[in-house]
Parts: structure tokens; sequence; C-alpha cells
């Protein structure tokens, strides 16, 4: 095979928070590899999944929630997803069909026009379509499109799935000619320690309704495949206050135990192997002002100047 017979290319997701990015990569992929959940900004790092259409290999960069940033850790997060924008091949802004052009999303369009390249391939995929009459709908994309000039605009589902076949197709026969990045068989760059923390702090976001969830991390401290054909993960997560970690473990530690089962069972259905995962919580004042921590979540510190 030479390498003009197949294609490969960066293809980045940007939106609010909530707007379906890491449903619409895991659609894409085939695989749970960005976490989904109903707390916004949930995806710290820059993930990516790859997905294989024909010749085509699109690695998306499921970049964080565009915000209006606050403290350290959202500004690294906002400069993360424009970093990861402008370096993409083609760029897809998902848009809520329900929510319509809000204040966030003109604040994005207004960003793509600054800080974008001018000679970039931007597509619009407006998402939840079911959540709306058809009328809304062109109503919406005709407002989207006077305010952007989008190469292609997309009407999908991500979480049933409707029309995104199409946009994989066209994503396919738009990324430039060139080998593959990945072996076909790989789905995501990230190490598997960090997917596998990924997926713990999925489950603490979604069983810790709250703010809590901001304010707190989740990381693979060790990682043993043995020789049974099982793996252990011993995981560690850290939270900022005293007060959290009781949230955190629960009543007699019933909390943390139903959250390590939850984690488990996905972690060892992703593996496709038993996993034997070791919770343990701890309190770290200051890890959302750790450099470290920023760079295990694919962030650079500098950017939350």
């Amino acid at each position: 095979m030479t390498a003009t017979e197949t294609r490969a290319g960066f293809v980045a997701l940007i939106g609010e928070p909530n707007a379906g990015k890491s449903t619409l990569l895991n659609r894409m992929v085939g695989a749970k590899v960005s976490i989904v959940t109903h707390k916004v900004q949930t995806t710290r790092a820059r993930i990516r999944g790859v997905c294989m259409e024909g010749q085509s290999q699109i690695v998306f960069v499921d970049t964080p929630g565009l915000f209006r940033p606050r403290r350290r850790l959202d500004r690294a997060m906002v400069a993360a997803a424009w970093g990861g924008a402008a370096d993409a091949d083609i760029i897809v802004l998902l848009v809520e069909a329900h929510r319509g052009l809000t204040e966030g999303v003109q604040a994005i369009i207004d960003n793509l026009k600054d800080k974008i390249p001018s000679t970039a391939t931007v597509a619009l995929a407006v998402n939840k379509i079911d959540k709306v009459k058809a009328e809304t709908l062109l109503a919406l994309t005709a407002k989207l499109n006077d305010a952007f000039p989008f190469a292609k605009t997309f009407l999908i589902s991500a979480e049933r799935g409707y029309g995104v076949d199409d946009l994989r197709e066209w994503l396919a026969a738009e990324i430039p000619e060139g080998p593959w990045f990945y072996p076909e068989d790989q789905i995501a760059d990230l190490p598997m320690r960090m997917i596998a923390a990924e997926m713990t702090r999925e489950k603490l976001t979604l069983r810790l309704h709250e703010e809590l969830p901001y304010q707190l991390t989740v990381e693979t401290e060790k990682w043993e495949d043995r020789p049974d054909g099982s793996t252990r993960i011993d995981q560690v997560v850290y939270v900022a206050r005293d007060g959290h970690k009781g949230i955190v473990l629960g009543a007699k530690g019933e909390t943390i135990k139903a959250i390590g089962q939850q984690a488990r069972a996905e972690i060892a259905t992703f593996l496709d192997r038993p996993v034997h995962l070791f919770l343990t919580v701890k309190v770290r004042p200051n890890w959302l002002e750790e450099a470290e921590r920023y760079s295990e979540m694919g962030l650079d510190f500098k950017d939350g100047d």
C-alpha cells in the first residue's frame, strides 16, 4: 500500500460544555475513550480517538468545552482547546439544536475568526436534533451559516447515531492524503493508565453531583498485568480538602466502594480482561496549582496564567 492510497488527519471537536463532543467521539471511534457525563467541563485532557473509515484514519481531538475561564485549571483547559483546534486539519463546531446560537456559541465563532487561519476547514454539526422541530432546525442552521462560512453543515444526534455516518464519511474524504499515524487496531493515544483514571473520575463525577468533581482528580499509581490474564490497578483519588475526603468515602466507605465497583466493571470491559481495582483517597490541598498535574492531563500549566 502506498502512502497516496491512504489518508490521515486530525479533526478537532470544539463547542460549549455539554455540546456532545465526547458522545460524538465515542460514537465515531466505536469505543468509550472520552468520558461522558451530564456535568460540564469533564473532559480535561485533549483525548484523541482514532477512527478508521475505509482507507482514511481520522484522529479526533476531543478538546475541553469552551467556556469563560475563572481558575487556572479553566484557563489551561480553554488554551488547550484552542491549541487543539489550531493544530487540526479540520475543525468541527458542535452546537446543541435546542440551545441554538447562544452567547457562548457566538463567542466561539468570534474566536474562530480571530484564532484560526482563514484557510482552515471548519464544519458545523448541529447536535441533539431530535429535541427540536424541523422548521426550528432550518432557521438555526441558516443563522449559524450567516455568522460563519462553514465548509459543510451536518444535522446529527451523537447519542442516537443519526447523521454521524455522513459526517464521518465526509471527514474521511477531506483529510489529507498520507500514511496512517497509528496502527489500525489502536483506538486512543492516551496511555491505558490515564484512560482507566478517566473512567474512575467519570464515576466519581456522576455520583458526586455538586461542585466537588472539579476539586478532585484521579491518578493511576500502579498497573500490573498478571500471569493469570488479569490486571491489578491501584489508583489515588486526590481531593482538595479534608471535608471532601469524607464525601468521597461516604458512610462506612460505601460511596467509594460503589464507585470502585462501577469503574472496575467498565475498565474490565474496555481492556477485555479481569481487573482488580484498588482506590485510595488522599487530601492534596494545592493539586489545582501543581504543574505536574497539568502535564499529566495534557495541559500546559503556563496557559493558566
